[in-house]
């Protein structure tokens, strides 16, 4: 294996966080579309935030990306060469 198994579990633990800002704003509906703005808060705050679905919702997109991630890791489909902003070293 390419990696240790620490790095994949920090990569998936990047990719879920990734996700879940990615994710987060199609969860709830806001005070302001609810029509019902609470007195002091601002009106695009959350009006009930579903966590358990956005978890869900989260981990199964995450799950998917991760999977994608480590194929074309694991797959040398392209090296540090392939990366056209890096310069190129030769050996000598």
């Amino acid at each position: 294996m390419i990696f240790p198994i620490v790095s994949w579990v920090a990569i998936y633990f990047v990719v879920w966080w990734i996700a879940l800002f990615a994710t987060l704003p199609f969860a709830g509906r806001s005070q302001a579309e609810a029509g019902e703005v609470v007195p002091g808060s601002e009106a695009g705050a959350p009006e009930r935030m579903p966590l358990r679905r956005l978890v869900l919702i989260n981990t199964v997109v995450a799950t998917v990306v991760f999977l994608v991630v480590m194929w074309v890791l694991t797959q040398d489909l392209f090296s540090l060469d392939d990366v056209p902003l890096l310069p190129k070293y030769k050996a000598v």
